[in-house]
């Protein structure tokens, strides 16, 4: 027969392969609605040329004819699917006979008591009511015409499914069913529009709480008509539907939208699809219509599926072209669609492997897995998945992925989501090592400094961090130096009573020094003296003394905040300082700096201490949304170097400001 009718065998014996799958589906999820709306965009991918989807249709339909006139059993199965794929992809793609056909097939073997209930219903006014269409008709064509409008006028069928469908949804009688009666008007602009509204209006009773106007304000899928439900003269209502031309086409052929209005959910949600998608089908059906137009067969005013300005169409059939050789866009290779071992339909990017599948299914799974069979055979993880296969995941207990998945030239990963999900799993292993390593270096410093009953999470905030585990990481990084950690320790503690001894012995006018600091301790010799921590005073600051419990003197700058509270709580403990020799003496003084974080920022910073010679004894680093806040110690001999290293730290790239604390 030929490669291209080979081509078509394949196609459809693959999509019967995706019905036999999916009615041995035992997953819930894979019955669920979003999984019957999986499989209808996967049915399309595996049919890339048109006629095997029109196969298939046909062929499905053929199908329940057969079971409805030799009265053989059709299996539930069947008939459920054929309402869950058949008929909507028959509705999206304009074959409105076919899909009415399948629905009411199916649902005749589906629900045989209540199809027949319905259908004995209809019978019973199918006269009554083909007579009052025929009357109605007229006298709208009538009222139409001497208004100078000119429209068409039809009745609207409703078929079976489609009643007992709405009566479902809505919890309506049958006798409640008002549109079982219903018009449909189509006029040449939106003028008449509400111009044949008004007279329909005039003619009938309008329904006050049945009116929708859909043309100033559309359905959200582009969806535009008036609706509105009449009284005739014996109080029953019916349905009259209005629109223009190109409405009606849009609605009939455009760009695949009234599907979304008709298989809306019980809960009047629209189903969700693609924007890619939804061009796929709109140019299948206008593709239909223009076969048909080609054909000399299509219906009345097939000629309007043209699609409209700036939107794509089919391309005219021309010399040395195959009108049969239909085929899809290329853009419905983007996406790839495949199936677990329990018929649960997965959306994949093309180029996809077993290693994107697993990750797409679970985290977790992902990280362990180490295998896969597809359509049952053992493959590579990184074989390319193909839409229509059965991908099964081999997985250990435990584990994590490989760093090889990572690199792209080995091709294990094609998906970013999952990509995504590989570097998380190695940051957070990264993590972990640098909170241990961390957290080792704590314990060890606490130790040496005989600090071993301490509370950790206190500790890391009284040092600035917001957890003990931000500590470990930056003591880690060596971006914290462990030096600090014994400035916590070395806080001012509570006044203590001034030696009686020495204050008794204090004169205004002698002055000795103590110490090594350089600090003159007015009036007392021999007493030891110590910088406070807190302001890191140093020359040639003004200063202050306070007698401490055991420590001495703690000399702190006149304007520290720790000394003018205890001072204004304990003024007796004051005494008077001053500096003495601080030549071949050095200060520690912390230097805060605020820049802009980049790349080489501390490396520059460092460069500046370096080369004016001072020594950095602590440095701390927190950045936060691109800006980094860095607090150096350094070693000083007096103002004057002091405020070299300010200057120099102002003018390095991106800092914003570098002040002493």
């Amino acid at each position: 027969f030929g490669a291209e009718v080979a081509r078509l065998v394949q196609g459809t014996r693959a999509l019967l392969r995706l019905g036999v799958v999916a009615r041995q589906a035992s997953d819930a999820e894979a019955e669920s609605g979003s999984q019957k709306e999986m499989q209808r965009k996967m049915l399309l991918a595996m049919a890339a040329d048109l006629r095997i989807v029109l196969m298939r249709l046909a062929s499905r339909l053929r199908t329940l004819r057969w079971h409805a006139e030799s009265k053989a059993p059709c299996s539930i199965a069947f008939a459920r699917e054929t309402l869950d794929l058949y008929a909507p992809l028959a509705n999206r793609l304009g074959i409105w006979q076919i899909k009415w056909e399948m629905e009411d097939l199916a649902f005749r073997f589906l629900e045989p008591d209540r199809y027949k209930q319905i259908a004995r219903l209809l019978e019973e006014k199918r006269v009554e009511r083909e007579a009052f269409i025929a009357g109605a008709i007229d006298r709208l064509q009538t009222a139409l015409s001497k208004s100078g409008i000119e429209a068409e006028v039809s009745g609207r069928p409703k078929h079976i499914y489609s009643i007992w469908n709405k009566m479902r949804v809505k919890r309506l009688d049958f006798t409640q069913m008002y549109d079982l009666r219903a018009l449909r008007i189509i006029v040449d602009d939106v003028r008449a529009c509400y111009t044949a509204l008004g007279l329909v209006h005039e003619m009938w009773t309008p329904l006050s709480d049945e009116f929708d106007d859909y043309i100033s304000r559309p359905k959200p899928n582009g969806y535009r008509s008036l609706h509105t439900v009449v009284a005739d003269d014996d109080g029953r209502p019916f349905e009259v539907q209005i629109r223009t031309r190109e409405m009606h086409q849009f609605a009939e052929y455009g760009m695949a939208a009234h599907w979304r209005y008709k298989e809306a959910g019980a809960k009047g949600g629209q189903v969700a699809a693609s924007s890619e998608y939804d061009r796929q089908l709109a140019w299948m059906r206008q593709l239909l219509a223009w076969n048909s137009d080609v054909e000399g067969g299509g219906e009345p005013g097939a000629d309007a599926a043209t699609p409209e300005a700036g939107k794509p169409g089919p391309a005219k059939s021309g010399p040395g072209k195959s009108r049969n050789a239909v085929t899809a866009p290329a853009h419905t290779d983007e996406r790839i669609y495949v199936l677990t071992p329990q018929a649960r339909v997965i959306e994949l990017p093309a180029g996809a492997t077993p290693v994107d599948f697993a990750y797409h299914l679970h985290t977790d799974l992902g990280h362990r897995c180490r295998g896969a069979r597809v359509d049952g055979q053992m493959v590579p993880l990184q074989t390319r998945l193909s839409t229509g296969q059965t991908v099964e995941i081999i997985s250990a207990k435990s584990g994590g992925p490989s760093r090889d998945w990572l690199n792209p030239q080995l091709g294990f990963l094609a998906s970013p989501r999952a990509r995504a999900k590989v570097r998380m799993w190695f940051n957070a292993i990264e993590l972990q090592q640098r909170i241990t390593q961390g957290q080792a270096l704590v314990e060890k410093e606490l130790q040496r400094l005989g600090k071993t009953a301490v509370n950790l999470e206190q500790l890391a905030q009284n040092l600035g961090f917001a957890r003990a585990d931000d500590l470990y990481v930056a003591a880690a990084k060596e971006e914290f130096s462990l030096r600090q950690i014994d400035s916590v320790f070395q806080q001012p503690g509570p006044a203590v009573e001034p030696q009686p001894a020495a204050l008794r012995h204090a004169s205004a006018g002698s002055a000795e020094k103590s110490g090594k600091s350089g600090v003159l301790v007015v009036g007392v010799g021999s007493l030891l003296t110590q910088l406070a921590r807190c302001c890191r005073p140093a020359p040639p600051d003004a200063i202050a003394g306070f007698v401490t419990r055991g420590r001495g003197v703690s000399i702190h700058r006149s304007d520290c905040h720790s000394y003018l509270a205890l001072a204004a709580r304990e003024p007796e403990r004051v005494i008077e300082v001053a500096w003495g020799e601080t030549s071949d003496t050095f200060y520690p003084v912390d230097i805060s700096v605020r820049a802009h974080d980049r790349p080489g920022l501390l490396r520059d910073l460092s460069e500046v201490f370096a080369r004016l010679r001072l020594n950095v004894v602590g440095v701390n680093t927190q950045s936060k949304q691109s800006l980094a806040h860095m607090v150096f110690t350094v070693e000083v001999r007096g103002g004057e170097s002091l405020a070299r290293a300010l200057d120099a730290l102002a003018e390095v790239a991106g800092v914003s400001s570098a002040t002493r604390r």
